[in-house]
């Protein structure tokens, strides 16, 4: 029988690995990468980007620990074998003091690019607490995900060199891919969320508005990205447009529940496409 995390005993051997399988390493690390070669393309430079990796990876992990220190109890009662809070092998308060420290290491990290910098990305990674600790409950669960993934882009551009705001299309691109990346996330675990109490906006489209929403939100992202930025639309735009609607629509139209995981994979392969496109226009965004 698995104990209860507030049972476990705070004498619990910490190991590393274990503290990591909790952090969302996966999502944190590829938006980490993502956000680096954002800088790199945007013109930050070798020390910028390395300052950005930094603030990024210790925001992205103090909110995936958040997440699981507050969830605890849902996921134990929702039998969540991939959280160790869940089953025992970290206590609940050990998960909640790492995400306090990786958010202490964040403001330092995110303010070495430069106060206005450091003060948006900060913003965001509130965002993400704000998720973690109520809003994910809410009709405004896709906010906070905008906020946070819509602020990397400015992150990245108010940064030395430029110190410029970005422009409209990273910033709403950011966000949108943000709004999707929840869809995507809560879409597996619908019937979980709706019996323990969470009802965002995913919960109540249902997992087949989910199905549908999903791949469209990342499809239009790629839509702002291929005609936002200035001068006339490149025929690779226009045919990376059609490529990623095509995928969206293919995706969502599979019929059968033998399809059910595809509008999850053509939402991934959406936003690929959304991303490839933002770090090719990076010295377009400020």
């Amino acid at each position: 029988m698995s104990l209860h995390p507030s049972e476990v005993s705070p004498r619990t051997p910490l190991r590393l690995p274990v503290l990591l399988r909790s952090c969302h390493a996966e999502p944190a690390l590829a938006v980490t990468v993502f956000v680096t070669v954002l800088a790199v393309a945007g013109g930050r430079g070798a020390t910028g980007a390395v300052l950005v990796f930094g603030a990024v990876l210790a925001g992205q992990l103090s909110v995936g620990w958040c997440n699981d220190a507050a969830d605890a109890r849902r996921d134990m009662v929702c039998g969540r074998l991939d959280k160790p809070v869940a089953t025992g092998e970290l206590p609940s308060r050990t998960v909640a003091v790492a995400a306090v420290v990786a958010l202490g290491l964040c403001v330092p990290l995110s303010l070495l690019s430069g106060m206005a910098a450091g003060a948006v990305h900060l913003v965001g990674v509130v965002a993400g607490w704000a998720y973690n600790l109520g809003l994910k409950r809410t009709v405004l669960s896709p906010l906070p995900y905008a906020v946070g993934f819509g602020s990397l882009p400015a992150f990245v551009t108010l940064g030395p060199p430029s110190g410029a705001w970005p422009a409209w299309w990273a910033v709403t691109a950011g966000a949108l891919l943000g709004a999707g990346a929840h869809v995507v996330n809560v879409l597996p675990d619908i019937e979980d969320d709706l019996a323990t109490g969470v009802v965002g906006l995913p919960q109540r489209l249902g997992r087949a508005g989910c199905r549908w929403a999903a791949p469209f939100v990342m499809l239009g992202a790629v839509g702002v990205v291929v005609v936002g930025p200035p001068g006339a639309v490149a025929l690779s735009g226009w045919v990376l447009a059609a490529a990623a609607g095509s995928v969206a629509v293919l995706g969502t139209s599979l019929p059968s529940r033998a399809a059910s995981r595809w509008p999850f994979r053509a939402a991934i392969v959406v936003a690929g496409m959304a991303v490839t496109q933002l770090v090719l226009r990076g010295s377009d965004m400020a």
